[in-house]
């Protein structure tokens, strides 16, 4: 994989390396919240409540031109 170049010319918009940690803290925030509830009730949370993708740490995603830029191309 040393010579691997991107396909698209699209980066993310800032320089975390992943949404990982934020995508676990998020998970973990809707079940502590779903555990805290009655679950023989129907008003239950949202499941689009939590990990609004906003206060994540790559918050877009935005394309570039592959001509100027060639080593952002380079995975």
């Amino acid at each position: 994989m040393s010579r691997s170049h991107r396909k698209t010319p699209i980066i993310g918009v800032t320089k975390a390396p992943s949404d990982k940690t934020f995508k676990t803290s998020e998970h973990r925030r809707a079940r502590r919240a779903l555990n805290q509830i009655d679950l023989t009730a129907d008003d239950a949370p949202h499941e689009k409540q939590f990990g609004d993708p906003w206060r994540a740490d790559k918050d877009g995603k935005h394309p570039f031109d592959p001509k100027e830029c060639s080593e952002l191309m380079r995975k």
